[in-house]
């Protein structure tokens, strides 16, 4: 087994496209998958005839397991070899990907979507650190530049193809075209990329990954299922063991989520601000799209269309808006990138029937977009500027999982706060609650700008590098490449 800290591979080199090759297939399942399932979801609504409710569940089964799972999966790679982890999650997404594309009903298709996020923990934070691990340092930039560029397509047209599909034939082989990638990354995993491992042989967090996983799943059952007699029971069980979880991070000896790091000020301020910022986020994509394909008569394929603009400003700009921050800072940008993308929910909000694409929609989704450009990168400058080099790996896998918290929390409590009927038809309750709930998004998203130009003060410097997938709020630690200090000449 390969050392983390002897990487060797080079760019040019045929093993080291293979590895590229590999981590650009894995993740791109994950990527595009992000990006289809909101466009498959009324589909899916008109196939099983749920409700919203049901709908829910199939975002948030998928998020609940992910986001609570992430820093357990960085941390099997690193103890039991990330080549290995990496092709057990492409194994379980797919397996996955397979129970969703034959699921006979809503409930057993959250049930499959549960274990693809069990599946994209393993997988997601992988992809990035084989990169890391295996690529010699003088070739690791265009490494992960290849990587992020050619990843980015997956989420760049993962609405054409999801779209498409879903129109022509059926939403069920959304699911299906994981399984070829995946198998053929697995092939190339096997056979082409070194094992690595950072060698550590501390047990793993499994009660603290036990504990958030129950909490996130009682109380996302408690937001949704809000008429439920078991709701109150659900919200009590999921605070109880949120706060078991927070006990057993602070007395336990190899805690997944160092609760030292929230002793940052400027740490805590920022992934206050992931939270307000991604809850807007969460809300308004999984709204959006319902209102295009619901209320105004859009195909899936025009629906998913309809917001490639944003994915494309923020490939074309968030490595210009990463460069400004590290000339002025971090607090400028992350004030008023969010309240700028709160703009832009704000003006989605007013979406209706009879509106156009050019002046209902596309000002909203630009406007929205160069917020968030904006925002992301300098929010990964500034948390990685509030700890330590040696802290940045989980100081970025908290950020992502408070950014995937952040979604799960909004899917789940948005259409409660906006008064959607919970039994209702999906076209009524969309019609009945969408501008509330997309205002309230708004709120959230211009929050986060609000916090930051509190608690924001120093920064990072951050490599030009975009993040593939714009749903996460601050990039791997292998994105990052801290400022060098400069050491004065000697005194002549």
């Amino acid at each position: 087994m390969t050392d983390a800290t002897s990487p060797s591979l080079r760019f040019d080199s045929a093993a080291g496209r293979w590895v590229i090759g590999a981590t650009v297939l894995g993740s791109g399942i994950a990527f595009l998958d992000g990006t289809v399932v909101n466009v498959a979801l009324p589909a899916i609504g008109a196939d099983f005839g749920t409700s919203l409710t049901g709908l829910q569940w199939v975002v948030n089964a998928y998020l609940i397991t992910l986001s609570s799972l992430l820093l357990l999966g960085g941390s099997l790679g690193d103890r039991l070899g990330r080549r290995r982890v990496f092709v057990i999650g492409l194994v379980l997404f797919a397996v996955a990907s397979a129970l969703c594309a034959i699921a006979p009903s809503a409930a057993s298709l959250g049930a499959a979507r549960a274990l693809q996020g069990v599946g994209g923990a393993l997988l997601v934070p992988g992809s990035l650190a084989i990169i890391a691990a295996t690529f010699h340092p003088d070739d690791r930039a265009r490494a992960i530049g290849a990587w992020s560029g050619l990843a980015s397509v997956t989420s760049s047209i993962g609405p054409f193809i999801g779209g498409w599909l879903i129109d022509s034939a059926s939403w069920r082989l959304v699911f299906l075209i994981n399984i070829p990638l995946a198998a053929v990354a697995v092939w190339i995993a096997l056979v082409h990329v070194p094992e690595t491992s950072a060698g550590t042989r501390e047990p793993l967090d499994v009660p603290g990954a036990a504990l958030i996983t129950t909490a996130l799943a009682a109380l996302s059952y408690a937001a949704i299922e809000h008429t439920s007699d078991l709701a109150p029971v659900a919200a009590v069980a999921g605070a109880v063991a949120f706060i078991g979880f927070v006990l057993v991070e602070h007395y336990g000896a190899n805690p997944m989520l160092p609760l030292g790091l929230f002793h940052s000020r400027q740490f805590s301020g920022t992934n206050l601000t992931t939270f307000a910022v991604y809850c807007g986020l969460g809300g308004a994509m999984f709204l959006i799209v319902l209102r295009l394909q619901i209320s105004m008569g859009y195909s899936a394929l025009e629906a998913g269309s309809a917001l490639v603009p944003f994915t494309i400003i923020m490939a074309a700009f968030s490595s210009r808006t990463g460069a400004l921050s590290q000339r002025i800072g971090a607090q400028i940008p992350l004030t008023v990138g969010p309240v700028v993308a709160g703009a832009g929910i704000l003006i989605l909000s007013r979406l209706g029937p009879g509106d156009s694409y050019l002046t209902g929609v596309l000002p909203g989704v630009v406007t929205f977009g160069a917020g968030m450009t904006i925002t992301v990168a300098p929010l990964t400058a500034a948390v990685l500027g509030s700890v330590s080099d040696r802290q940045a790996g989980v100081a970025s896998g908290v950020n992502n999982a408070v950014a995937r918290f952040a979604g799960l929390i909004a899917v789940a409590a948005l259409p409660a706060l906006a008064g959607i009927g919970v039994g209702e038809q999906i076209s009524q309750s969309i019609d009945d609650g969408y501008a509330t709930a997309m205002r309230i998004a708004a709120i959230a998203t211009a929050t986060g700008g609000i916090v930051a130009a509190i608690t924001v003060r120093r920064t990072a410097v951050v490599q030009a590098t975009v993040h593939p997938d714009p749903t996460y709020a601050c990039g791997e630690a292998a994105l990052v490449r801290p400022l060098q200090p400069i050491t004065p000449p000697p005194p002549s």
